[in-house]
């Protein structure tokens, strides 16, 4: 895949509409509606920032959430969920609509820039279109959450035509949704020259230049549940890292694999066979293939369990693995140290549980001490870095969960993929 990507620097937007796709799915409070984390809010304002500075007319969107636009298909999910569907009325489906407006954004951007932030009521209707056509350079609106839309996650050229048409050129910022071929984030990109804004630039620079030309050894930490879900990763990565470490619950199905008894662990019986051939690929390439030999077990899943700790191939049948043991903490600390780069997707264990947090959190403070390059792929492992206090010592966390899971799988991003190359 190319990184080398046109940003808003490379072209002149003054005077002119500038589409902004940012990534504004921000967590809210379920009662209230309040936006209890506006980090998301705050990534984009370096780029709204400057396309103002330039004298651009900023026209704003992203999604939120998961809105059901069609009244039927809303119906049949709640009824798949096993609501009665006797009880499913117009009117609460527009509820459910109205709690995923985009109108809180519209208000904390505005009190983070410090100048109003013009709020449309749809997306490409008539209200949208009207403000679009009125504002004026230097002047930032918003438009409603894109996923209002049927044709937005159907990449509807319809849709991307009509929002195109709104603006004169197109920057992509939603690092978080360019996995995604919708069309705010991939179809407007065939009607508008389109350049990325500073966050995408970022993550193009760093994570794209840890796989294409890395500072080594490249040490990539794998953690989390699945095999399943990391599978391209592991595969993508075996023919770039020097070494690979394996955490998490997926540690397990590779221990099973290789004979170890794992109790009640989490296991992916269907991925054993996948497992060994990972492990004779990377003998083959040489690649240093680091997996658990010690486990913190539980009789049960809770935060309350007593943590015991076993050989990781010979985990109780009434036992399960939480969390990394010491002599695997020894072992993962050591391979950090020297690295050039380290490239860590998912934790090591139930890091939410405190008695079983102490994996994750040896391998943040390995990855804070050292002066390797650190990227920390988004999703879980940039929630655990920032919860167990580490966020600041890394040198790159991704905006994006599965965007970054992707782009270390090696595939092709739409959202990046229809910007102009340099």
């Amino acid at each position: 895949m190319n990184y080398n990507k046109k940003t808003v620097k490379d072209i002149d937007v003054t005077g002119k509409k500038v589409l902004l796709r940012c990534d504004f799915n921000v967590p809210q409070d379920k009662t209230t509606g309040a936006i209890t984390d506006d980090k998301r809010i705050r990534a984009a304002l370096p780029t709204i920032q400057y396309l103002l500075d330039q004298g651009a007319a900023v026209i704003a969107c992203s999604h939120l959430g998961k809105p059901e636009p069609s009244f039927d298909k809303w119906v049949k999910k709640q009824t798949e969920k096993g609501k009665d569907p006797a009880s499913l009325t117009k009117e609460k489906w527009e509820k459910s609509l109205k709690a995923l407006t985009l109108a809180p954004v519209a208000k904390r951007l505005s009190e983070l820039l410090g100048k109003d932030v013009v709020m449309a009521a749809d997306v490409v209707g008539p209200d949208a279109q009207a403000k679009a056509a009125a504002l004026k350079s230097g002047e930032i609106m918003l438009l409603e959450n894109t996923r209002f839309e049927k044709g937005e996650t159907k990449n509807d050229p319809e849709l991307a035509k009509a929002m195109a048409g709104m603006a004169e050129v197109y920057v992509s910022d939603a690092f978080g949704a360019v996995h995604r071929a919708h069309a705010s984030t991939a179809g407007v990109a065939a009607y508008l020259p389109a350049v990325s804004g500073f966050l995408i630039e970022k993550e193009l620079e760093i994570m794209g230049g840890a796989l294409a030309n890395p500072k080594r050894p490249l040490v990539a930490i794998l953690g989390g549940s699945k095999v399943s879900s990391k599978i391209g990763v592991i595969n993508n990565l075996l023919d770039i890292a020097d070494t690979i470490i394996i955490g998490g619950g997926m540690a397990y199905t590779f221990a099973k694999a290789q004979g170890g008894s794992v109790g009640k662990s989490l296991l992916e019986a269907d991925w054993l066979d996948y497992c060994n051939e990972m492990l004779a690929k990377a003998k083959e390439k040489g690649v240093k293939f680091l997996l658990p030999v010690d486990n913190y077990c539980a009789a049960e899943f809770s935060a309350d369990a007593t943590p015991v700790l076993y050989d990781a191939m010979s985990i109780p049948d009434d036992m399960m693995g939480m969390d990394i043991g010491p002599k695997t903490v020894e072992a993962y600390v050591a391979a950090v140290k020297d690295a050039g780069t380290v490239i860590w997707n998912g934790p090591m264990g139930v890091f939410e549980f405190p008695a079983f947090a102490e994996g994750t959190r040896a391998v943040a403070k390995a990855l804070a001490a050292t002066d390797a390059i650190t990227i920390i792929g988004g999703g879980d492992s940039a929630a655990a870095v920032a919860q167990l206090g580490f966020a600041d010592k890394m040198t790159h966390i991704s905006t994006g969960g599965g965007a970054s899971l992707e782009f270390l799988e090696g595939k092709e991003l739409p959202g990046v993929a229809c910007l102009l190359d340099k």
